[in-house]
């Protein structure tokens, strides 16, 4: 069964990795990052709620004192989509998609400060070769051009992201059902996205783009989303949370393979050295929690 949820997590990983694909396809037709946040979660939201009616209405139902929680956790990935987007439109994918992946740095500088946990060596020495692995990728390091605005908005989406996750973790210590907390978290995603997106602007956009496009932002929400989401659930049942993170770093090297492989980008010494140290980094940080 192990080996089986292996592949469920790679499976899952790759699939998040394509969101660049699909962002290269829509920024051009129109779409702006907060639009294409607004359709993923629309999409994620209906779907999972389609899927808890068939299974068990029950799961629609959640505590009041976990909306305050339920709320954070949904406009933090509200934030760490837009923000991720906008970062590849700004920057490049694998920048955009590295950057976000320093967001165990900041559970982990949160964990220490606020919930006790202790500042260990291996937490130290992760902290020191990520940062410096953000410089070389970004360009900060090694002479490239690199875009301000990129790279502050990549870090901005791995400061949601790891905002996403303390949300996450106080909500299934709660014993709060992961189906149930998934979707509100969606739900109230779509909401906050939709506040902001234009929806009018956005309906305009999709009437007048080619046919493709509709197809590509259902792929949006089902492909780097909905089911990468139920692969990773599948996976978590007989794998570790710990083994499950770790393996988790295919996402941005799946990430990074996309946008040379089909979007063209060119990477550097410079940028491939703080890959390669950011991943590093991260995994050290994610066997800490076997």
């Amino acid at each position: 069964m192990k080996a089986k949820s292996i592949i469920y997590i790679v499976l899952a990983s790759l699939l998040w990795g394509s969101s660049g694909i699909f962002v290269h396809f829509l920024a051009p037709v129109g779409f702006s990052s907060l639009q294409m946040t607004a359709v993923r979660s629309i999409v994620s939201a209906l779907s999972m709620l389609i899927y808890i009616v068939i299974r068990d209405k029950k799961l629609l139902k959640v505590r009041k004192r976990d909306l305050l929680l339920l709320a954070g956790a949904g406009l933090s990935y509200f934030c760490t989509a837009s923000a991720y987007y906008a970062a590849m439109q700004a920057s490049s994918v694998s920048t955009a998609v590295i950057l976000m992946y320093t967001a165990p740095v900041f559970v982990m500088a949160y964990s220490v400060a606020f919930m006790g946990e202790k500042l260990t060596k291996r937490k130290t020495v992760s902290v020191v070769v990520m940062l410096l692995g953000c410089a070389l990728v970004s360009g900060v390091i090694g002479g490239m051009k690199f875009s301000v605005l990129g790279i502050l908005l990549g870090l901005f989406s791995g400061i949601s992201y790891s905002a996403y996750n303390v949300f996450a973790k106080v909500e299934m210590d709660r014993g709060t059902n992961p189906l149930s907390a998934t979707f509100w978290c969606f739900l109230i995603a779509s909401v906050a996205a939709l506040c902001v997106s234009n929806p009018p602007q956005m309906i305009a956009t999709a009437m007048q783009a080619p046919l493709w496009v509709p197809f590509v932002l259902l792929g949006l929400g089902i492909f780097t989303c909905v089911t990468p989401y139920f692969l990773y659930s599948l996976a978590l049942r007989d794998l570790p949370a710990g083994t499950a993170s770790a393996l988790g770093i295919i996402e941005p090297m799946a990430a990074t393979v996309y946008s040379v492989l089909f979007l063209g980008e060119v990477l550097g010494i410079a940028s491939v050295g703080g890959i390669v140290l950011i991943l590093g980094a991260v995994f050290l940080l994610s066997r800490n929690v076997e």
